[in-house]
Formats: structure tokens, sequence, C-alpha cells
């Protein structure tokens, strides 16, 4: 083909410029660079308008649109900026729950049964630590967890793209797993029991039942509302399948995967109870009810301690991934 043609059947972007590269980059990837500078332009627009349009929550390379993070900023307290005065200002509550825990459990308004000093649940976990039961019981379970997220929110990532992305997947498979989400999680127990037996893998498949959902439910959700004008003008640059998911799709979409992990996250650890019940010897779970069958509610409060922090510790975790993501897809895009 001549010179020419080349240059005639080029795609251009918006302002008129042609897309391909001086040293002949192929037409895919200047296909790329063009929906990037398209999704660019229709947030600019979408900002000057003050109208929301289609494209223009989040953009190809997962972004936020142009000056959403001035505005941000211009909106917040001068005190919310700084990371070091968000973490002071978020210790204020835990501290006053825990002056107010000290009141009730020192006035006479609850028994030492009923609700034992923050110095009582502290000497119980110094105990279980000199033992070394401390760190297996938080180790065990956060292993159980952590395995269990992987397989369910891998699983419900990919179910959930193919029920997302396929109108005779969505209304062959949507109905039956909508109704096995309201199955609560404790009616998963004796049937895991009678088909796994009590063991590691049946306390695992129970956490991922619980993170499979979550993720299943934002993803599916989230994939259908992607501007469809944006994924004509993918398929037009020749990219199809795997690469229009991993190049477009899932950029579009990455907030809502992300709220999908943390919602799995959670549950995860909620689902960890119910299975560390499945004839479990260790584990924060076996800690909450042999407590309460001794009743040592001191120990039983310091395993609801326990699951919140490291509940937050994950989560937070999750928020680092989060952060990488976006600079991920960000370079991608640029590109």
């Amino acid at each position: 083909m001549s010179t020419h043609d080349t240059s005639s059947a080029a795609p251009r972007s918006s302002d008129g410029a042609s897309s391909e590269a001086p040293d002949g980059t192929s037409s895919e990837a200047a296909g790329v660079t063009a929906l990037a500078t398209l999704s660019d332009d229709a947030a600019r627009s979408g900002a000057g308008s003050g109208t929301a349009l289609p494209g223009d929550v989040v953009r190809s390379d997962g972004a936020a649109p142009p000056g959403a993070a001035a505005a941000d900023s211009r909106t917040r307290p001068s005190a919310l900026r700084n990371p070091w005065a968000l973490g002071l200002i978020g210790i204020i509550l835990p501290v006053l729950l825990v002056l107010v825990w000290h009141v009730l459990s020192t006035n006479g308004t609850f028994s030492p049964v009923q609700l034992p000093q923050p110095s009582a649940v502290l000497a119980a976990g110094w105990e279980l630590l000199r033992s070394g039961d401390l760190w297996l019981h938080v180790g065990i379970s956060t292993q159980r967890v952590i395995v269990g997220f992987l397989v369910g929110s891998g699983l419900g990532l990919l179910l959930g793209a193919w029920l997302g992305l396929s109108p005779w997947a969505r209304a062959i498979g949507s109905p039956t797993i909508g109704a096995l989400r309201a199955v609560p999680s404790l009616a998963w127990v004796p049937l895991l029991l009678l088909w796994i037996g009590i063991g590691e893998n049946s306390k695992v498949t129970l956490v991922a039942i619980g993170a499979f959902f979550p993720v299943y439910t934002t993803v599916s959700a989230a994939l259908r509302h992607v501007d469809r004008h944006l994924i004509e003008a993918a398929r037009s640059f020749g990219l199809r399948g795997v690469k229009l998911f991993t190049t477009v799709q899932l950029p579009a979409v990455l907030p809502s995967v992300i709220s999908g992990l943390r919602l799995a996250l959670a549950q995860a650890w909620l689902f960890l109870v119910a299975a560390e019940l499945l004839g479990s010897s260790m584990g924060l779970g076996f800690l909450l009810t042999d407590s309460q069958n001794n009743g040592r509610t001191d120990r039983l409060l310091l395993a609801i301690v326990l699951l919140a922090v490291l509940g937050k510790l994950t989560d937070a975790l999750l928020g680092v991934f989060e952060r990488w993501t976006q600079r991920r897809w960000s370079v991608a895009g640029a590109r």
C-alpha cells in the first residue's frame, strides 16, 4: 500500500491529527491512544457543560475526570488534607469508645462477667500471647480469610465479567446466582460437612462463598453500564475479546471492582466465624465459641477486637492495591 493510502486510512483523533505514530505504530496501539483522547474529551466536555455524560464518571484509564481531584481538595477542610491529621482524627472515636467501655465496666452498670474492664481484656491477650496461642489463632484465621478471599473474589470477577458482557449468559445464569446469593452462610455448613467433611477445605470453601457474591454482583452490574460509544470506538480500532476487556472495559469499571473487593473482604471475615464452627480447634471463631462456653468474657471481647483490627488492616492493604491499580491503569492509558 502506498504512503498516501496508509495516511488516509489512519484513524484521526478529536483534534484532527493522525493517530498513527511516526515510527509506524500499529493501528491497535493508535486506537488505544485515540480512545484515551476520546475519553479525555468526553470528560472535559461533561465538566464544562455541567451535565454528566455516560463516560465521564470513570475514564478508560481508570482515573477520575480532569479537575475532580482539584475540586475535592478545594471542598475538603484543610485539616483533612494531611494524612497524619486524618490518622489522629480517626482514632478519636475508638478512644472515646474505650473510655465509655471503662466507665460502664467500673460504675456498676455491668458486672465483670457481663463486661470486663479493658485492662482485663489486655491481660487475657497477654496471657494468650505468652502461651503462644494468640499467634496461632490470628495466623490460622488470617490464612483462611486470605485463601478464601482470593478464590472467591477471583471466581466472582470471572463469572461477573462473563455475565456482564454476555446477554445470553446473563439471561441463563443471573436468576440462579441471585437465588443462591440469598442463602444464609450457616445454611451451607451441613452441606459442606457432608460433601467435604471436617477439615481446612470446608472452612476455606465457606469463606470463598462469602467473598464470591459481592465481587460478582458489582462487576456484572458495572460492566452493563460501560459507555457504549467507547466500546464501539474500541471495536472500530480492532480491539476484541480479552484485549477489549483489559484495555477499555476493565479500566472503566475499576472503581466498582475495588468496591466489590472491599465488600468481599468484609464478607469473608463475617463468614470466617461460621466457617470455624466446622469442628475447628484453632482460630478466632473457635476462640469466640470456646470463650463463651467457658464463661471467659474477657477472651470473647479480645476475639471481637482482634477481628475488628484485622479486618481494618486487611482493608487498608486493599486500599494500597487500589492506589497501585489506579497508577498502573493511568500509565497504561497515557501510553
